[in-house]
């Protein structure tokens, strides 16, 4: 007879998920993630045979489907460009807990050039986020090629944000960023957005 699961599957990866958010992955030692977990350092290695690598890996395809899921399929759904906007970043807002979480894909990446197990999921979902955004802010009236540039600067900003409001210690930055997100992507449209 099987034994039973100490922690449950989703609240394993939701706790790998914020020690990662909160040390980053270099820093999240074995110790610290099985502290997290609740988790012998045997049972970590256990249920993730490629250990912190894998963890990693897990914890990101989590973050996918909460993106695809929350953020592009909503964008790609019913309602007005603005609708659809304010609908993301209200679930923006709910997933960085009003600003105070990190943001995962920033903590789990390396620097520029670097190698990383983690590299190519990071920049999928990165192109994901950018191309949903284009395609709304397309959909509203504008250029193919003005889109995409709000679209990255808009994903910029919502990271950027998460970034100064830890740096800050306040959620300001990112309650402003998000309030001031649809107008940034959809501005001088007037009533067609």
């Amino acid at each position: 007879m099987a034994r039973k699961a100490l922690i449950e599957n989703d609240a394993l990866i939701d706790r790998l998920s914020a020690t990662f958010r909160d040390v980053g992955y270099e820093a999240a030692s074995l110790a610290l993630l099985s502290e997290a977990t609740g988790l012998k350092k045997a049972s970590l290695y256990h249920r993730f045979p490629g250990g912190k690598e894998q963890m990693g890996l897990e914890v990101l395809q989590e973050a996918g489907r909460w993106l695809t899921k929350h953020v592009l399929e909503p964008l790609a759904g019913g309602g007005s460009p603005r609708e659809r906007i304010t609908a993301m970043t209200r679930e923006l807002d709910a997933f960085y807990c009003g600003g105070k979480q990190a943001c995962l894909l920033n903590l789990l990446s390396s620097t520029i050039g670097e190698a990383s197990p983690f590299k190519a999921s990071i920049r999928q979902m990165f192109e994901a986020f950018v191309e949903a955004l284009a395609s709304v802010v397309a959909e509203a009236g504008y250029s193919t090629t003005t889109a995409r540039d709000r679209a990255v600067r808009g994903v910029a900003l919502i990271q950027g944000s998460l970034v100064l409001a830890r740096g800050l210690e306040s959620t300001e930055p990112f309650r402003k960023a998000l309030d001031a997100l649809p107008g940034e992507l959809l501005a001088d449209m007037g009533e067609r957005a």
